[in-house]
């Protein structure tokens, strides 16, 4: 893509409501295991009005691919037409890398029947409940907290009284908080991979970590710790894209959990949020519900800053029913069987 093109759709999706750092060239970049393929669509004056980045990436053994648009299309949801010359170029672009499915989560809201309808028009098939968000690959259920017209104390004033409690006492106990840098992501990645193993997630090698650094503008990234006695005990790490910001991980030490570190630094992240103008923070995702569910802590953690939970539209296209019934059946089977590796290792 020519350096103008890259130019002008990156200020379409920073400018578009729906517009998402998953959707972005340099996320597609971090991505480089996977080939990208980006739809534009201009309008009769020449300007970008419907975009989708997909990741298309070849299966092992099978001469196939699966396509993925993460959080995409950016476009109108309610502009039927551009949502199907969107998808004549997936069916395109499906042909053209024998793919078995395209799979879609976009930033729209799971009861938006007119949207569900239009999906359904074209082929697409949209997930109902699900039995475990493990399954997702980008979380279907978060917490967004609404910024808009709201000053720093009407929104510290919304917390919970608990996690106000918590954030205060972060301070008076003598937690600090520091902005990292690209050598501080060792540290990051201790700090993760302790979390990972206490609260049984997967953690991502290193290697990852500092593509996310080096692919974004250094203003767009923010690796935060939060000290005590000048040792890092919680850190964060952050993307800004247009006027959103998304807590993308998190994590804290065994040690002085008991001094709410956590609280601080989302908190602060939300201040920097408010300074910068942005319309929305992103907790991103969490279990259904604060019950019955092995992480429902992290969903209260979030749950106290008040933020709307919301779930999003999971939907998917087949183009090849024989693989995708093989897909289904074993790449989700092999990633519950790792989970439950974690779990056990963790008991």
């Amino acid at each position: 893509m020519e350096e103008s093109i890259e130019k002008e759709y990156t200020e379409f999706l920073k400018q578009h409501n729906k517009g998402h750092y998953a959707q972005s060239i340099e996320w597609a970049k971090i991505k480089d295991e996977w080939k990208n393929e980006i739809i534009i669509l201009r309008n009769k004056e020449g300007k970008i009005k419907a975009t989708l980045s997909l990741l298309i990436r070849k299966l092992p053994y099978i001469n196939s691919t699966l396509m993925y648009a993460p959080r995409g299309p950016v476009c109108d949801i309610d502009d039927e037409k551009s949502f199907k010359e969107l998808m004549d170029e997936v069916d395109k672009l499906a042909k053209k890398y024998k793919a078995f499915m395209v799979k879609m989560d976009p930033d729209i809201l799971a009861d938006n029947e007119k949207f569900k309808f239009i999906a359904n028009k074209y082929g697409f098939i949209v997930e109902g409940k699900i039995k475990d968000v493990n399954t997702l690959l980008q979380p279907r259920f978060v917490f967004r907290l609404d910024l808009r017209n709201k000053t720093e104390e009407e929104i510290f004033a919304s917390f919970h009284s608990k996690t106000r409690y918590n954030i205060r006492l972060a301070g008076k106990k003598g937690v600090t908080l520091r902005e990292g840098t690209r050598e501080d992501l060792p540290k990051f990645q201790e700090i993760l991979e302790i979390t990972g193993n206490r609260d049984g997630f997967y953690i991502r090698k290193k290697e990852y970590f500092e593509k996310i650094y080096d692919s974004f503008e250094s203003d767009n990234i923010k690796l935060v710790f939060a000290e005590y006695e000048g040792k890092p005990i919680a850190c964060v790490l952050n993307i800004f894209y247009g006027k959103k910001e998304w807590y993308l991980y998190g994590g804290s030490l065994n040690e002085h959990r008991n001094l709410m570190p956590t609280y601080l630094l989302q908190w602060e992240m939300i201040k920097q949020a408010i300074k910068r103008g942005c319309d929305f923070y992103d907790f991103r995702g969490v279990c259904a519900t604060d019950r019955t569910h092995y992480n429902e802590g992290l969903y209260r953690f979030k749950k106290g800053f008040n933020a709307e939970f919301v779930e999003f539209i999971d939907m998917h296209k087949i183009y090849n029913k024989f693989i995708y019934f093989l897909f289904e059946k074993c790449a989700y089977k092999l990633r519950d069987f790792k989970l439950k590796l974690i779990k056990t290792a963790n008991k």
